[in-house]
């Protein structure tokens, strides 16, 4: 599955500046971490020798009394240098991966700590040793900078949490213990250089939010949920939390934790093309993928089945969802979706009269079209393999399973247990009202797509998603993973022009600026969230969204900035995809099309029409003529955007 080249390095990539500290270099040396073991455990992560993370503490305190990282023994200091390839299953970014690090083990008593360096980053866990049974108390997880840096805060009111936020510019100082955010969020350093926090490698654990520090106005500190042992239904989806312990999980025996992840780039467009959260999760852990189907989906939900100029009355039936399937089927779509509505709510085994899911099922197959159905994970849990059984009876592909809003150790135990009952299925899996993607993916490739993003359907009853929320989130949020906007809007108006309509929605922006979407938004599900019959009255647009993959071979970001602009090239193939995005400014990009190879090309392109500044529908097309010499010039209106394909001659 990959090549492998192990190289134990005790004397050259860790060096005891004294008898108590270490330090480990990525591969180039760029990036190097350097490991404190004193009264307390600390870390400090420099970039071409200037500290970027100044002197952290870490710590975890179990159950029996014991810290760990508290007046700690190293017993055994080793390194390994690893470099080997991997290939995903579902090739969201690369089919294949370039793994390349150098892994430092402290090794104490009872428990060891884990640093890896890689050229892009580092990341730090706690490892076990332990047998028996044992609860984890609390974790001291510590970023601290050296200055009051700007941050893009994805501040959260409550613990129970869609994670579907706005990415605030603040200031660290501004950040006290009373405001908390969720992860992944970003830290500008200052010149040039950013630095992403996250985590991968969650599993039987509790979710890792960010606050602020009293004491050190340039620190975060970690932030997790308790193990949940009082919780109230509140309806069919919302289980609310009402009483927490005051530990954050049960453990037994050995084990690791997850990994806690500083991605760090001296260039924006880095943070897009980076797959560091994929290389530090689990490996796969099911042996027959040869079934997974990633493509893209008619999704019914964001524009209300509010389909026209047909012979029956739209909604929640059977001659709606044929209409849908035969849209999916003339213009090569994989999937569609029965969003909320399909079962009386509180029972997924009990589907309205309106529906014959089985009679939708082989409709489709006739047409090659096949359903995922969406579910609230608290009826499913209910009737969990009663149901799976049944939808795999059915012939259903996969589910989408909503409202979850918590990351506690239960719930975090509750989303692989899914993963796993839908693969033995052959089923896909989306997780909506979900946090962010933290790895579950690899060890489980049929979880296809993650929401936890504040994607397009906030336009049916908000002023977000705007542009420049768009083009945040490349950098931010898809730094995690799959990412499940839910793109394609047809109706697109100007800022002055957008009105939220929730049953017949729109967005802001152009319609070059949706269509970027499908090249530099990531999810190996990707929904079209738009009308069918809009579709049909937009068939340039159809010959784009029709011929664009959702899995890709390669990726390169050609041009980028936080919260201004994006332009991504992506191959299938040997046919390149480019995607550009703009935020509320009007922008010029000159492209570079040197990642094409010889010869002669053909780029077909769809663009902002001249009149997209005050008709955001508005675009124009064209076909010329490059070469791997080439240079583009890319012009986008206010909120605009622009997308080609460039296939050889």
């Amino acid at each position: 599955m990959y090549k492998l080249t192990i190289i134990v390095l005790l004397a050259l990539i860790v060096s005891a500046v004294s008898a108590k500290d270490y330090t480990v270099s990525s591969p180039s040396g760029k990036l190097a971490v350097k490991v404190s073991v004193n009264e307390q455990v600390s870390y400090t992560v420099l970039l071409n020798g200037q500290e970027i993370v100044a002197p952290s503490t870490i710590s975890m305190k179990i159950s029996d009394g014991t810290v760990w990282g508290a007046k700690a023994k190293v017993k055994k200091a080793k390194t390994t240098s690893v470099s080997q390839e991997l290939h995903p299953v579902v090739a969201r970014k690369h089919a294949v991966i370039k793994d390349d690090y150098n892994l430092l083990t402290l090794t104490f008593s009872g428990y060891s700590l884990e640093f890896r360096a890689y050229d892009e980053g580092t990341a730090y866990r706690w490892v076990s040793a332990t047998k028996g049974d044992y609860k984890v108390i609390s974790e001291e997880v510590t970023f601290a900078f050296p200055a009051d840096h700007a941050i893009w805060f994805p501040e959260e009111e409550s613990l129970m949490s869609h994670q579907e936020r706005e990415y605030l510019r603040e200031k660290l100082s501004n950040v006290g213990s009373d405001r908390f955010c969720s992860t992944g969020m970003l830290v500008d350093c200052g010149n040039g250089v950013k630095t992403y926090i996250s985590e991968s490698g969650l599993m039987d654990y509790a979710g890792l939010w960010l606050r602020g520090s009293d004491e050190n106005q340039n620190t975060l500190i970690g932030k997790f949920p308790g193990v949940v042992l009082e919780e109230k239904q509140q309806n069919d989806r919302n289980v609310k939390p009402t009483k927490y312990a005051d530990y954050i999980a049960e453990c037994s025996g050995p084990r690791v934790f997850p990994w806690r992840v500083m991605l760090i780039t001296e260039n924006d467009a880095d943070l897009v093309e980076s797959d560091l959260i994929y290389k530090l999760a689990p490996e796969q852990k099911i042996e027959n993928t040869s079934w997974i189907k990633p493509g893209k989906v008619a999704w019914d939900w964001w524009n209300a089945n509010n389909i026209y100029g047909v012979d029956f009355e739209s909604g929640v039936n059977n001659e709606t969802y044929k209409y849908f399937i035969d849209f999916a089927s003339k213009y090569g779509l994989e999937y569609i979706i029965l969003d909320e509505g399909w079962y009386h709510l509180g029972d997924v085994l009990d589907v309205v009269d309106e529906i014959n899911i089985q009679e939708l099922v082989d409709y489709g197959k006739s047409k090659n079209v096949d359903i995922i159905l969406w579910v609230v994970w608290k009826s499913l849990d209910d009737k969990l393999i009663e149901a799976l059984d049944q939808f795999q009876k059915w012939g259903v592909k996969g589910i989408k399973m909503d409202f979850m809003q918590r990351d506690d150790q239960w719930m975090v135990n509750f989303y692989e247990k899914v993963a796993l009952e839908c693969a033995k299925r052959e089923l896909l899996v989306d997780y909506h009202g979900a946090y962010k993607p933290c790895g579950l993916d690899r060890a489980y490739p049929n979880v296809i797509s993650y929401e936890g993003v504040k994607g397009l359907e906030n336009a049916k009853w908000s002023t977000l998603p705007d542009p420049e929320h768009d083009v945040t989130l490349p950098f931010i949020r898809m730094v995690a993973g799959a990412m499940d906007f839910t793109p394609g809007a047809m109706i697109n108006k100007t800022k002055q022009n957008f009105n939220p309509v929730f049953t017949e929605p729109m967005s802001q922006g152009t319609r070059c600026h949706q269509l970027g979407m499908y090249v530099v938004y990531e999810s190996p599900l990707q929904m079209l969230a738009d009308n069918p019959s809009n579709y049909y009255r937009e068939p340039q647009c159809m010959e784009f969204l029709s011929a664009v993959p959702s899995v890709w071979d390669d990726t390169k970001v050609l041009e980028g900035k936080v919260s201004d602009y994006i332009a991504v090239a992506r191959r299938s193939g040997d046919t390149w995809y480019v995607g550009a995005m703009t935020d509320w400014d009007p922008r010029s990009l000159e492209l570079k099309l040197d990642f094409l190879g010889e010869g002669n090309y053909t780029m077909k392109v769809w663009k902002d029409g001249v009149n997209a500044s005050k008709h955001a529908s508005d675009f124009a097309q064209e076909t010329v003529n490059v070469t791997s010499g080439s240079t583009v010039k890319v012009n986008m209106a206010p909120g605009g955007g622009w997308v080609a394909i460039i296939e050889k001659k």
